[in-house]
Formats: structure tokens, sequence, C-alpha cells
């Protein structure tokens, strides 16, 4: 789908919600051009205003870069979120179905996905986009509590490492092979089995039998 605007010119200050209108602008250029090969005035161009008008509602690019990061984390968030389900109906289930929606979103989201990870937005200088991208990791160390609770005390590791290891086992493949643009590698499976079997040896290899 695309949110071009064809052939609008600038229209000033007056405009219906400039805002959501430059976010989209944001996500269709950043999968036209990736996220750092675009302007805030072609952020403006594209919503058919004039170059003045996005500072109406963002401080600059950087600005609208992040609360197009915090609108993705939110909705990544709530994804992962749903697809543990609780754990339910096993611990081993539940981390498929959060590696399954992991790689779902970067296929599905690419725009959000990179704005997430690849825009190179400083997100120790904004609180609130902290605190929102925060939670997608919140919701995979919790499970990875309830993972290695399941262990034997003895040797049992930390479940901040193992919810690490997780993360960058899922997001390296996701990146990598999982995403809905040229820059996905081929690959001979689907990367759902590929997080599979690596999931699989992994949690082997911390003697949980899985």
């Amino acid at each position: 789908m695309s949110w071009k605007h064809g052939g609008r010119g600038p229209r000033g200050y007056h405009h219906g919600d400039l805002r959501e209108d430059l976010v989209r602008a944001a996500l269709e250029l950043i999968k036209e051009k990736g996220p750092a090969g675009f302007t805030f005035a072609d952020a403006a161009r594209w919503a058919g205003v004039s170059p003045a008008a996005p500072y109406r509602h963002f401080r600059d690019r950087d600005e609208l870069m992040a609360n197009v990061a915090k609108r993705g984390f939110q909705l990544f968030s709530e994804r992962l979120r749903a697809a543990w389900g609780e754990g339910k109906p096993s611990t081993a289930e539940a981390f498929r179905r959060i590696g399954a929606a992991y790689l779902n979103f970067a296929r599905t989201e690419p725009s959000y996905y990179a704005a997430m990870f690849e825009s190179g937005v400083a997100i120790g200088n904004d609180p609130e986009l902290r605190e929102i991208a925060d939670r997608s990791f919140t919701q995979l160390r919790a499970a990875a509590e309830v993972l290695v609770a399941k262990m034997p005390a003895a040797g049992r590791p930390p479940a901040m490492m193992v919810a690490l290891h997780i993360w960058s086992m899922t997001h390296g493949i996701a990146s990598l092979f999982a995403r809905a643009d040229p820059a996905r590698r081929p690959l001979p499976m689907n990367p759902e089995d590929l997080l599979e079997a690596q999931m699989l040896i992994y949690l082997r290899g911390l003697g949980l039998d899985v």
C-alpha cells in the first residue's frame, strides 16, 4: 500500500492532521529510501506542505523519527505480549510463538523495524522512547525468568543472560533473513524453521528437555 500524495502542492499550515501525515510520510520514505535516505523537507514534500509547516509538530527530523520508533516499539511490544500468552500451554510453545511474532514483525512492518533498530535514533535521549522500547525486552526477560525457573538451581544461568542470548539470535535472524526488503539474505529454509532449530540447540545446551 502506498501513502503517496500524488501531485499535491504545498498547503502551508492548514492541514487536517499534519502530524499523522508526517508519520505516514516517514514510514513510506523509509520503505523507499531507508531510514537515513530522506530529509525533513522530503517528508514535508510528501505530505504536501511547505518546508516550514512540520516544525509546528516536530522539532526536527530526529524527533519525527523518534515518534515513528515509539509507535513501532508500542506495536512490537503488544505483539510479543500476545504471542507469549502467559506461557501457555507450555513454555517451549510460548517461546516459539514469541520468535515467530518477532520474525513476522520484521517482515510485515519493515519501516517500523528500521526506525526502531536502524535509524540511529538515540533512545537514551528520550525517556518516553526508552520506556516504550524497554517494554518489549521486559516481556522477553519475564519469559526467560519462567524458562530459567524450570532448570535445576545448581548451575542455573541468570535470566537476563538467557533473555539477551535469545534476543540476539532472534534479532539476527530477523535482520538477515526475515525482512521484506532488498537487504534480506536468501535462505534455503524459512526463517521460522531456522530460529526453531537454533532455539532447540540453545535450550538443550542449557539442559532443558524440550
